[in-house]
């Protein structure tokens, strides 16, 4: 067995933690949860912290359960909210449940037996728990005057909006999933964000107070960026898991960007390095900080994780293309919407496929049929100073043509003023 929780504590991880909590985890393997609510059919970045706490667990021996919240995700936690959210369907839930369970079979082991992980949905049973039977068995054992303590109830109390009923019975509703986790599956522990500790320890408290029973909690700390910005977060928007929300030359650009000042605390978060090969990494980092050494080690690895190989290979070769020397071979293996999530945000211009059968000339394709340039003068002056090229070819004769057979995927052309600015042009 491997403490678990010494782990967290000098990866920076550890937040909260009930008394007593080291020492029966230590005691042999322990069952734990973490909850994850359905609010979109994909995790994103935020929820990594939370992955990784179980990929811990679940390392040190320990038998991980990720709860899906198909029930609480219909009602919507008011902890961290100033406003309520929108309540969503069952069918918006169950989509959501099928995005989140596959992909975190990337992260943990699910198989049976041992300390395999398992997926639980809370759905299951609150389907057939009605009201009535609700207030009898839970509500009865945590008091009002208990859930108004909660800092999460108190700060939405005095604010400007209130708090609904629906939101006020959420951590009795969570604190449910925990007694019965701890009855059904001997769940002994959960654990979650620092802003869940409210939550939990009702759960703990339901416990002891409905059986006599004993359980345990632990909370990891808020990632927060340290200038002051909202981690995962980018002009965007989320940084999602999915590579049809947030491409793998997205996400491993998000984690490449990290500030010297983020990236060594990131780095002992998101990755499973030792301490021996991170202070080496440190170490190297100081003395050459602008070969940016931490922040592709972290990018390498999480990209890799979250997605494949082959895909941080992928993006590896399109930052070389977009910022370096790469070639632009690698687009060939592209489909047209990897290509064009690639130059998101570059300026993009479309042209008739029948116009370039024939051949276009360079000044009238950059400056007539795309507005790339403002005047063929203009063109002109770039290819005589040497800063034009097409398709990563420099363009050194202004008679050189254009043509169908010039298309990257039948479908582009990339042009490049200078160094770094690009532009798309798509035919049609």
């Amino acid at each position: 067995m491997k403490n678990f929780v010494e782990e967290l504590r000098w990866r920076g991880m550890l937040h909260d933690i009930m008394p007593d909590t080291e020492q029966k985890l230590n005691e042999g393997m322990c069952a734990g949860y973490i909850g994850f609510d359905p609010t979109a059919d994909s995790l994103h970045v935020g929820h990594l912290t939370q992955i990784m706490t179980l990929i811990h667990f679940q390392r040190a021996g320990h038998k991980p359960f990720a709860l899906v919240g198909g029930a609480t995700g219909m009602v919507g936690d008011p902890s961290g909210k100033s406003d309520e959210r929108n309540l969503q369907t069952e069918e918006m839930v169950a989509h959501n449940l099928a995005g989140m369970k596959k992909q975190l079979s990337k992260f943990l082991k699910f198989e049976d037996g041992g300390n395999g992980a398992v997926m639980v949905n809370n759905g299951d049973w609150f389907k057939n728990f009605n009201f009535l039977d609700f207030i009898r068995e839970v509500g009865k054992h945590i008091t009002v005057n208990y859930m108004i303590a909660k800092d999460s109830v108190k700060k939405r109390l005095e604010g400007d909006n209130g708090l609904s009923f629906t939101e006020f019975s959420y951590q009795l509703i969570q604190g449910y999933d925990f007694y019965y986790l701890w009855k059904h599956h001997n769940c002994i522990i959960q654990m979650g964000g620092s802003d869940q500790w409210g939550n939990i320890v009702t759960g703990t408290e339901l416990i002891r107070r409905k059986d006599r029973g004993t359980a345990y909690a632990l909370t990891t700390q808020l990632i927060k960026k340290a200038d002051g910005t909202k981690f995962g977060k980018t002009e965007s928007g989320a940084i999602w898991l999915d590579p049809a929300k947030t491409s793998p030359y997205k996400y491993y650009q998000f984690w490449l960007n990290s500030s010297d000042s983020d990236v060594k605390a990131w780095i002992k978060i998101f990755t499973l390095k030792g301490k021996e090969e991170l202070e080496a990494l440190e170490k190297q980092h100081d003395e050459a900080p602008h070969l940016r050494i931490l922040q592709k080690a972290l990018a390498e690895d999480i990209t890799v994780r979250t997605h494949s190989a082959e895909a941080l290979e992928t993006a590896i070769k399109t930052s070389e293309f977009l910022f370096g020397n790469g070639s632009l071979e690698f687009l060939n293996g592209l489909s047209s919407v990897e290509v064009l999530d690639i130059f998101d945000g570059i300026p993009q211009f479309k042209i008739a496929k029948a116009d370039l059968a024939a051949g276009i000339d360079t000044p009238s394709l950059l400056a007539e049929k795309t507005t790339i340039f403002p005047s063929k003068g203009e063109v002109k002056k770039t290819v005589q100073g040497g800063g034009l090229s097409v398709n990563k070819n420099k363009v050194a004769d202004l008679n050189t043509t254009f043509s169908t057979g010039n298309l990257i995927n039948d479908e582009f052309l990339v042009v490049q003023k200078g160094k770094k600015n690009y532009f798309l042009i798509i035919a049609e």
